[in-house]
């Protein structure tokens, strides 16, 4: 503890004695300083106990003690001390009670005790006290250092909450709980994860304090990491603001949390090149090398059925836009203990995660955050060079070539339609007809059937709908006829017009199945 004014009272060589502010005693001492000018307030930095003898004050004149003492008091000097025998043989009355009304103390210095030792009592105090700190930040290092090579960031966290007297929480970089000490401590630690995410599109390092005399308790929130883009985050919840020993604890555990992250990310992109020699050799057809060089690393990923996703960005936006859904994926399978294998190929991401697992549940997520986003209304619609991602049906270590083709597949149909996110199977499970809707279907289609609309314009029959009557009822003469109110035999006459004007025989499957689909793309717009 720093030295207050009531230790200073309490030391038995100092003998000073209380004339006013009696209830205000327990205040922390920066410094004792001795100044006779009128106004010292210029030099006063706030929190020292200033030493006088009214050298150069009116000390009698009620009204100046008054406005000297409320100047003092607003320049947050803690407290005054009077020198007697000096100057005045007793405190003048007009000080004492301008320093009771404005509440601050008044300690009175016998001629026998010099300022300076008054100096020297608070010096030694303030030294002890620092040696204090120091020694118990010293000794909590050790034990979070200690902490760190034994249990982890759990261990780090644990340590940190006692020596705070208060609770610890790890995020990590989607700025979820990791971990939080003690137990108790992860419900409140998730209530701030919004300003988790304030803090992380800040450049690291930053820190923030969110809370205060008002809220539950004071919470420091710190980012962790070396890079651009901090990798994690630490929040320290205590009843008061941070001590320097606290702060020595605090500040310890930031480096250990830090080298802990910048190590897991030498590891991580060890774990990628393996990854992508994994991903070379399943795409290669050589499930069984695939295995063997994996090892352990990613669990059962390799037995299950598991999902391959391809996601892609233009060169400008990459970075930004596939390192947050990597950042998205790998912390929703971490959450949950599923492995999954990401390999990053330039403007590409390629994921393979488990089927039904976190981490296809936490990319669909994000693409669907990032549809919303760039949908609404003042945004307009997304243009071709935002995220897209493709998910493949599921699959197993031998057809992993076929997943990679899928998901691609359905990248390209995300890309045509504008969208972030398609699934193979929603291909295979809908209709070919949307697929029309691409602009050089239109045009072939366009060119396809314009002679028969410039023929129909002038009016000399209806070609085009005979056509697609015709072709609905699979060239069923009378069916088709019925359907148009016409004779047979007019139907017949139209479809020999049909083959006249395009030069092609209706009885190819191939040309009835191109006019069809011609029909089709021209009728969706």
């Amino acid at each position: 503890m720093p030295p207050t004014l009531a230790s200073l009272v309490h030391h038995s060589a100092l003998k000073l004695t209380v004339r006013a502010g009696e209830d205000r005693l327990d205040v922390p001492v920066r410094w004792a300083h001795v100044s006779e000018l009128a106004d010292p307030v210029p030099y006063m930095e706030g929190g020292e106990l200033l030493l006088i003898t009214a050298l150069k004050l009116d000390a009698e004149n009620p009204e100046a003690m008054r406005r000297y003492v409320r100047r003092l008091s607003g320049a947050g000097v803690v407290g005054l001390g009077f020198a007697v025998g000096v100057n005045y043989e007793q405190v003048p009355e007009p000080l004492v009670d301008a320093c009771a009304e404005e509440g601050l103390p008044l300690l009175e210095v016998p001629r026998r005790t010099p300022f300076l030792a008054i100096s020297k009592a608070v010096s030694a105090a303030i030294a002890a006290d620092q040696y204090r700190a120091v020694t118990a930040g010293f000794a909590a290092q050790r034990e979070l250092t200690r902490q760190a090579l034994n249990s982890g960031p759990e261990g780090v966290l644990g340590v940190l909450a006692t020596q705070v007297d208060g609770w610890a929480a790890l995020y990590d970089a989607s700025g979820a709980v990791v971990a939080a000490a003690p137990d108790w401590a992860g419900r409140r630690a998730a209530r701030i994860t919004a300003e988790v995410e304030r803090l992380r599109e800040r450049p690291a390092p930053a820190s923030s304090v969110v809370g205060g005399p008002d809220h539950e308790d004071r919470v420091e929130l710190h980012s962790l990491g070396t890079g651009r883009r901090p990798r994690a985050a630490l929040a320290v919840g205590t009843a008061a603001p941070l001590g320097t020993a606290e702060r020595y604890a605090v500040h310890s555990a930031i480096a250990l949390l830090t080298l802990t992250t910048e190590r897991s990310r030498s590891l991580h992109a060890a774990e990628q090149r393996i990854g992508t020699a994994v991903l070379r050799m399943l795409l290669a057809g050589e499930p069984d090398h695939a295995r063997a060089v994996a090892g352990d690393l990613y669990g059962g990923l390799l037995d299950a059925p598991f999902r391959m996703i391809v996601a892609e960005s233009p060169a400008g936006t990459a970075g930004e836009s596939l390192g947050e859904l990597t950042e998205a994926v790998e912390s929703a399978a971490a959450r949950s203990g599923e492995a999954v294998l990401v390999v990053p190929e330039g403007e590409r991401l390629v994921v393979l995660a488990a089927d039904g697992g976190t981490a296809v549940a936490a990319c669909a997520t994000y693409a669907a955050a990032r549809e919303s986003a760039r949908t609404a209304p003042e945004q307009g619609r997304a243009d071709e060079n935002d995220l897209v991602v493709g998910l493949s049906a599921p699959a197993g270590p031998t057809a992993a070539a076929l997943a990679y083709k899928q998901a691609g597949q359905a990248l390209s149909v995300a890309r045509r339609r504008g969208r972030v996110f398609v699934e193979h199977e929603q291909l295979a499970a809908g209709s070919v007809l949307p697929l029309l809707a691409d602009d050089a279907v239109k045009a072939f289609a366009d060119g396809l059937l314009r002679a028969l609309h410039d023929h129909d314009a002038t009016g000399r029959g209806d070609l085009v709908a005979s056509l697609r009557a015709w072709l609905s009822r699979h060239g069923q003469w009378d069916a088709a006829a019925a359907d148009l109110g016409v004779h047979r035999h007019t139907l017949r006459y139209r479809m020999r017009r049909v083959e006249e004007i395009l030069g092609r025989s209706l009885d190819d499957p191939d040309v009835r199945m191109e006019l069809w689909l011609a029909l089709k793309a021209t009728s969706t717009e």
